[in-house]
């Protein structure tokens, strides 16, 4: 037998495994929230409790509290913590091999790919780990398919290398994607910034007409803007981006990062508009929680990407593709994806019950599961205040601005949690109402 075919424990001495499994049994590193403040970089604030447990909508903190999880790791955790099937299917793939490189292809990426031009309007997929890498590879596709085929061609008055996107928009924290966002208070102060990015206003198809010429490779919109207040786009706005980009041959990227992977009640968002894109980039839910990330296109575009041109260390890996595989298989079916739309109905009717008793709520928007809640002009810029009184309550929950609160909890969510994260918003609200009246 070849040594390294051996098994581990028939190569090294019995004492290193020793040393290993003392080493395991040490105990942890003491932490606590000021850790934190002492050895993270100041990117983030978050909450004053650390969560070290999950299952399905509830977490609980190192002091064992409990709270209903109304946030889903924004928008990231669509089967809720520790759903069986997703943890099966990790472990099974640990026990085979988790990361080749991409000289190497394997198993559970070709599958997961398969999975994903099955259910959508692709024929090629590109794999990351991010909604920023992904949106960073549609982006850098459309500059590359309009260099390979409008250059220098006959009728083509200047560079076809001009993107257009929409304010508010939230499109990732890489300097491109940031640049393409939108809302200068996330990339103001790392200028010079990435050029050949002009910004319409959302849901204003005049905006869009007046800024998409034949020098646009790309338009670049989200079916909701998140970040941007949870915030839909018109039917109209959507057919009329398509006929533009048809008309000036650009490419039409949809950002479903936040609304894809059953999130809306479809498994993409634009299913719900009758809007084809040309390039769809996806993450967040499509792993479950665990990192992946994917660009989805056609064989038309992808032919603009060879070998060498763009690339990932990480992307598709086997590990990350078992458990995004398994997720998907999961979500994309017809009693979960109705499930989500018959979920949407019960918060509606739970935050209309609220609203009745504490009058803080303007508008109530988004689909399927990605809800906003718009504050009037007496509670305006308090939404964080009343996510923080939420979670003392044992609720959490997201904002999306200043006026928005924002929900994206498990597509699964049962309705005794549902009910009971609505009772502690309740309470969350009644006590920034009693301080906003004293």
């Amino acid at each position: 037998m070849i040594p390294g075919n051996k098994p581990l424990k028939q190569q090294v001495s019995q004492p290193i495994f020793t040393l290993i499994k003392e080493a395991t049994m040490e105990q942890p590193i003491p932490v606590t929230r000021q850790s934190f403040d002492e050895w993270i970089v100041p990117t983030y604030a978050p909450a004053d409790f650390i969560v070290v447990r999950g299952e399905g909508a509830t977490l609980w903190d190192q002091q064992g509290k409990s709270y209903i999880d109304f946030a889903g790791g924004i928008a990231v955790n669509a089967l809720g913590h520790g759903h069986p099937a997703v943890k099966a299917a990790l472990i099974e793939q640990a026990d085979k091999v988790w990361h080749l490189g991409n000289g190497y292809t394997n198993e559970p990426v070709l599958r997961l790919a398969k999975q994903l031009i099955d259910a959508t309007f692709a024929e090629k997929v590109f794999f990351c780990n991010s909604g920023a890498e992904a949106n960073e590879a549609a982006l850098k596709l459309a500059r590359k398919y309009a260099l390979d085929n409008f250059a220098n061609k006959p009728g083509q008055q200047g560079e076809k290398n001009q993107i257009v996107a929409f304010r508010n928009a939230f499109h990732g924290r890489t300097l491109f994607t940031v640049s393409a966002g939108g809302q200068p208070k996330y990339s103001q102060d790392f200028a010079p910034l990435p050029g050949g990015i002009s910004h319409g206003i959302f849901n204003d198809l005049a905006s869009a007409e007046a800024l998409i010429t034949d020098q646009t490779c790309a338009v670049i919109v989200e079916p909701i803007q998140g970040e941007g207040g949870v915030l839909p786009a018109d039917s109209e706005f959507l057919h009329g981006l398509r006929a533009l980009c048809d008309r000036h041959n650009a490419v039409l990227i949809f950002d479903e990062v936040q609304t894809g992977v059953g999130r809306t009640g479809e498994l993409y968002a634009y299913m719900h508009y009758g809007v084809t894109p040309d390039v769809l980039t996806s993450a967040k839910a499509l792993g479950g929680g665990f990192p992946i990330a994917a660009m989805l296109t056609t064989t038309k575009y992808a032919s603009a990407l060879n070998v060498g041109s763009h690339g990932t260390t990480y992307g598709g890996n086997p590990l990350a593709c078992a458990v995004a595989g398994t997720v998907l298989s999961l979500i994309n079916t017809p009693a979960v994806l109705s499930g989500v739309k018959e979920r949407h109905q019960w918060f509606l009717e739970g935050l209309a019950d609220i609203n009745a008793r504490y009058k803080v709520f303007a508008e109530i928007r988004g689909r399927g599961l990605l809800i906003g809640c718009v504050l009037n002009s007496d509670y305006a810029g308090k939404s964080k205040d009343i996510i923080q009184a939420a979670a003392q309550h044992g609720l959490i929950a997201l904002i999306a601005g200043p006026d928005v609160v924002r929900f994206a909890p498990s597509l699964i969510i049962s309705q005794h949690d549902i009910k009971e994260g609505l009772t502690r918003l309740a309470m969350g609200i009644e006590q920034v109402c009693r301080k906003a009246k004293s």
